[in-house]
């Protein structure tokens, strides 16, 4: 549920509404503006997780992906550790090293190299493990130097979950392998998700997916138009697109290519009726044969 053009009272609303559907997870986005759109309203996604922890009970929240040149680790290791107690441990860790450049330039970011930025965002998650302890350590890395330093309070779960997004071989992979729980496939990878299975070590796979709900035949042409409008191939892949039972059969299809988690995008934003239906009618008997 990318935080654009959506005020905080529906954002919340439509956490809540996921959660009474029987999603498991909320996921926003974390950028300062919204990427390849004019000027608009875009909440700051921390702040924002903070406030759907306190509204919500259940649900899992968290980003996909955090931009970790951001925010210097410890600094996100407080922040992290703070959301997942406010929430009761139900955080998820989501982190990328930053594919946006104009956003860096845009906002006086130190861009650096692609090399760079992965290898910055694997002393991040070296770091975020150490904070994550509570107890005093230091830290020598290319780009960051710690000395005495701790986290405290400890987050509430015994591993806050780590998920790594991206595609690339050479300077995600490795990182997802290393450190990551989860491994996220962005949509425009998951032609690829054969290639890039074997490379991402224990970690489970998630994937994106641009998502149109039809709920009667008439709308159709409609729900496909919009999606080739908000979710173009090229950046999402290819969109799944069908009545209840069609979108049933085209998941089950994607969990036989091992995907755990599917990180859906809907086509009107997911209002409350598209989630309500959904979560009966899709992801409840996706649930019941899961196996």
């Amino acid at each position: 549920m990318p935080q654009i053009k959506l005020d905080a009272d529906t954002i919340i609303s439509r956490a809540q509404a996921a959660e009474r559907s029987g999603f498991d997870s909320f996921w926003i986005m974390d950028h300062l503006f919204a990427p390849g759109a004019p000027p608009t309203d875009t909440l700051e996604s921390w702040t924002l997780l903070s406030a759907l922890a306190g509204a919500t009970t259940s649900i899992r929240l968290g980003h996909l992906v955090g931009c970790s040149p951001f925010r210097h680790p410890a600094l996100l290791a407080k922040m992290a550790a703070t959301v997942d107690r406010l929430s009761g441990g139900r955080l998820d860790l989501g982190l990328g090293w930053g594919s946006v450049e104009d956003e860096f330039t845009r906002f006086g970011f130190p861009v650096g190299t692609r090399r760079e930025r992965s290898e910055a965002l694997g002393e991040t998650l070296d770091i975020l493990t150490l904070m994550f302890t509570g107890e005093p350590f230091d830290y020598d890395g290319t780009h960051f130097q710690l000395r005495g330093a701790y986290g405290l309070p400890v987050p509430a779960q015994k591993r806050i979950p780590i998920h790594i997004g991206g595609g690339g071989k050479q300077l995600t992979m490795p990182l997802v392998e290393r450190h990551a729980d989860w491994w996220n496939c962005v949509g425009s990878a998951r032609t690829r998700l054969s290639e890039l299975a074997p490379l991402r070590g224990d970690a489970r796979i998630s994937a994106q997916y641009a998502v149109g709900v039809i709920d009667t035949e008439a709308r159709r042409d409609e729900v496909t138009a919009t999606i080739g409008r908000r979710m173009p191939e090229k950046a999402w892949g290819r969109a799944l697109i069908g009545t209840p039972d069609e979108l049933v059969a085209m998941f089950s299809a994607e969990r036989d290519l091992g995907v755990d988690m599917f990180i859906v995008r809907f086509h009107d934003l997911g209002t409350e009726a598209t989630l309500g239906l959904f979560g009966k009618e899709v992801a409840a008997p996706l649930r019941a044969t899961t196996h």
